[in-house]
């Protein structure tokens, strides 16, 4: 990419700074869900948003398979207790929205469950909006030959080794179930109040820089100006406003 990726992202990133410094003093609560295809890119998102950001008041969570307990709860109730308190930031990497996907293309949950979550998924996310919770969501898309690349990737590399799932090895298979299951899922959940940004994630350099931008620009913050996405940025839309981001 012809931008300088390096000192671009040390510029996003002393402004990520600032503004988690504002998150605090204003008792602010940022949340920030990060989902998409296996292999998508959350992971190395993630860890360029939250680097130099206070571990204190900056949390991440991934939460592993359910337990018994958690599955035989209210779908909300095992994410609640993750939710950022004033002055936190908080990411979820995959969160509630594993149901309209990974659990639905994988037969996790019944037909009745995922019903279910359309019907109340917004009702709850509205619910910490009113509380006073900026929340953001992403979606992460890649193609089919990009995603082959990165999972055979992971086979091969011993720093990548860890990532390898029992979900990895069908989501090729499966690549035309997920598209179908993404696409209700941004027509449903995605409303002019709590839109998903959809980025075309192909390039991991212009999805970070596009993402971080993009979060600085959602949250009023008097100590900066919030940044362009920058040349090369991808596509980064909203579902449910249809304003292009870039």
């Amino acid at each position: 990419m012809s931008v300088d990726y390096k000192s671009r992202l040390r510029e996003l990133q002393i402004q990520l700074v600032m503004l988690q410094r504002h998150l605090i003093a204003s008792d602010q609560r940022l949340l920030v869900l990060i989902e998409g295809r296996d292999a998508a890119g959350k992971d190395g998102l993630i860890k360029r948003i939250t680097r130099h950001m206070s571990p204190r008041e900056t949390r991440v969570v991934a939460l592993g398979k359910p337990s018994d307990r958690d599955r035989s709860s209210w779908y909300f109730q095992r994410h609640v207790p993750h939710l950022p308190a004033n002055g936190e930031f908080v990411l979820f990497n995959r969160s509630w929205y594993n149901r309209a996907g990974v659990e639905w293309v994988m037969g996790f949950c019944s037909e009745t469950e995922y019903e279910g979550f359309f019907r109340d998924v917004l009702t709850f996310e509205r619910l910490l909006v009113s509380s006073g919770t900026t929340v953001l969501k992403y979606y992460l898309d890649i193609s089919y030959s990009e995603q082959a690349e990165r999972l055979a990737e992971r086979k091969t590399s011993p720093l990548t080794s860890w990532k390898i799932s029992p979900i990895d090895a069908v989501a090729l298979e499966k690549f035309d179930d997920y598209s179908r299951a993404r696409d209700r899922m941004l027509a449903e959940t995605g409303s002019e109040d709590l839109p998903w940004r959809v980025v075309a994630a192909d390039s991991k350099k212009r999805t970070r820089l596009a993402v971080i931008a993009d979060i600085l620009r959602s949250v009023d913050c008097p100590h900066f100006t919030p940044p362009e996405p920058g040349e090369g940025a991808p596509v980064l839309h909203r579902t449910g406003s249809g304003k292009h981001l870039s």
